[in-house]
């Protein structure tokens, strides 16, 4: 990957039985420094190329010893002994990982997700030292992610739901937490290398395929329940109730103070940094938040997020909505709400706190899809009409009766 003007990690290669593995030297050079296999042009190319030397001789003994002695080349003693890449030293790596993850300078729901992949990597086994840290080893955790099954919910089930794999949005997550303990042990200097430098590109972002919303109708019947007030199941209702004509997410309306709003022209109108992103959010309150903070004198119900979302999925059931409901259920709803009564893009991107639009754009596309879609239920009728046709009969075919 080196240019010219940008350096390029130097790695030797290793195969056996036509599988690649790589040692980072830990040398970084630019393409003009690096001809027929050596290092030139630059004042400590001597001492690097000597370096290189004894790397190269170190495996070639250790090759020839597997030969001598009739053993299956070990791959990761070569990279043990030869370079030191990524050699288990001191804590072992899941227990690092334990160690690191409560001291790290995150919010605590980004916590909570670095917790849910050591969990995932003690679940997976196979990743526990230093040396299982390796550009392969990763690519084994992907496979193994990707063989992984939703947890689906009580209620998905008794809907006959079909068990699904995780996504590629879903493993990239993990691989995104894992880069950052990755960086965070090399600056300890637990690695001399990063194993995700090469996999650029191997790895699927991803996206949902599909984002779940409600509809027009599946909203009106959910606020047209009516339950007991004071009760949880009434205050789930009418947090899910501001969540739908807010867009937040549920960290944002935790958070949410009313002092962070002003009244012009009738209307509370604030600009706040979104709470997991920090980017502003444009915001006003419309009529059916405003109710809800009214009816809480201004200040919202504080609730927990497992209860919240127990709640609302026996909400959902008692409004007859087949889609389990969630908290961000509400956020995905105010977004394709507010594209389809004819938001601009870009104005919702604001609206929701995205870094980037291309976060807001799968929504436009989820609509895009719902067009296709009536379009091929409206070709499907005409199809079917003009099946159902019955050709009229020529004069021939009338049995001597003339033709009308």
């Amino acid at each position: 990957r080196a240019t010219n003007d940008r350096p390029g990690s130097l790695e030797l290669r290793v195969t056996e039985n036509r599988r690649s593995y790589y040692i980072n030297t830990g040398i970084k050079v630019l393409r003009r420094e690096w001809k027929y296999g050596r290092i030139v042009d630059r004042p400590d190319c001597e001492a690097l190329n000597e370096r290189l030397d004894i790397i190269c001789r170190r495996i070639d003994e250790i090759v020839n010893d597997c030969i001598e002695r009739q053993a299956p080349l070990d791959v990761r003693r070569i990279k043990q002994e030869a370079w030191g890449e990524q050699t288990e030293a001191g804590t072992p790596f899941l227990d690092w990982v334990a160690a690191t993850i409560p001291n790290l300078d995150i919010k605590e729901g980004t916590r909570k997700h670095y917790n849910t992949t050591l969990t995932r990597l003690r679940e997976y086994g196979r990743m526990r030292t230093w040396a299982d840290l390796s550009s392969e080893g990763i690519l084994a955790f992907d496979r193994w992610l990707h063989s992984l099954k939703i947890n689906q919910s009580d209620a998905a089930k008794k809907m006959g739901k079909n068990e699904s794999l995780l996504s590629d949005a879903a493993v990239y997550n993990y691989h995104k937490n894992m880069k950052g303990l990755i960086r965070r042990a090399l600056f300890e200097g637990k690695i001399t290398a990063n194993p995700y430098e090469r996999l650029r590109g191997q790895l699927k972002r991803g996206e949902k395929e599909s984002v779940e919303y409600l509809t027009e109708d599946e909203v009106a019947a959910f606020m047209s329940l009516a339950p007991v007030a004071g009760t949880a199941m009434a205050v789930a209702h009418d947090l899910f109730v501001f969540q739908l004509f807010t867009g937040f997410g549920f960290t944002d309306m935790q958070s949410f103070d009313i002092r962070n709003y002003k009244r012009v022209d009738g209307k509370w109108i604030s600009v706040v940094p979104r709470t997991k992103t920090g980017v502003a959010t444009i915001s006003q309150l419309l009529p059916p938040a405003v109710e809800v903070l009214e009816r809480y004198g201004m200040k919202l119900p504080k609730m927990n997020n497992a209860d919240y979302n127990h709640a609302l999925k026996a909400l959902g059931m008692a409004a007859g909505i087949s889609t389990p409901l969630h908290s961000h259920l509400a956020r995905h709803t105010f977004a394709t709400f507010m594209l389809k009564n004819g938001v601009k893009v870009e104005n919702l991107a604001r609206m929701m706190g995205h870094r980037r639009i291309t976060q807001t754009m799968r929504y436009a596309k989820v609509l895009a899809q719902s067009v296709h879609e009536d379009f091929d239920m409206i070709e499907t009728i005409l199809t079917n009409k003009q099946n159902e046709k019955v050709p009229i009969p020529s004069a021939a075919d009338a049995d001597g009766m003339p033709a009308g």
